[in-house]
């Protein structure tokens, strides 16, 4: 119960900012610079890394179809959740697949909670020489297959709510046109 003298909480919109690309596209550092500046302006921010989320909340699948699709969903789930209590939960996960993105922006709207597709859209051949995990080169030597983009499938979004090509502008740049967009739709 408020009373005159009790003030009114008020409601904070939250987000799920999903940034989809081939690994070493830059979707975890741009996810981090934003989260950072989002932070400074009072925003509460979550970030739910894919290889954390891997480790602790899908421990035990494999990369499978099947498998990445129930991973984006657990995902996908968990980002609503945060969401819908006023914080922006920025998911730099790689999601290969259209069928589980679009199922992910479903229950969003289902809920009626804010989505934002990001596609960071960096070109395989930069991806390789970043290759900030050494999967491309464990790939090209043999050691490792079913690396996404290369020898297992990317579905790149069709219509993205952005389209961030990483290799042409600095991580602040990419941050700071993600910004523009939520800052657009009401949500930073």
């Amino acid at each position: 119960m408020t009373t005159p003298d009790t003030p009114l909480e008020t409601h904070v919109t939250g987000a799920t900012v999903w940034l989809t690309g081939l690994p070493s596209a830059g979707k975890t550092t741009i996810a981090y610079e934003l989260a950072g500046r989002l932070r400074e302006e009072g925003r509460r921010v979550e970030i739910l890394d894919g290889d954390e989320i891997r480790e602790f909340l899908s421990a035990g699948l494999g990369f499978s179809r099947e498998d990445r699709f129930t991973n984006v969903q657990r995902i996908g789930f968990v980002a609503e959740l945060l969401a819908s209590q006023g914080v922006i939960a920025l998911v730099p996960v790689i999601a290969p697949y259209a069928d589980s993105r679009e199922a992910v922006r479903k229950r969003h709207q289902a809920e009626g909670t804010a989505f934002v597709e990001v596609h960071v859209a960096t070109p395989v051949e930069v991806c390789s020489v970043r290759d900030v995990k050494g999967l491309y080169a464990k790939q090209a030597a043999g050691e490792l297959s079913g690396l996404t983009g290369v020898d297992d499938p990317y579905e790149a979004p069709e219509a993205p709510d952005l389209r961030i090509e990483s290799q042409n502008q600095t991580v602040q740049e990419s941050a700071a046109q993600l910004h523009a967009l939520l800052t657009e739709r009401g949500l930073a």
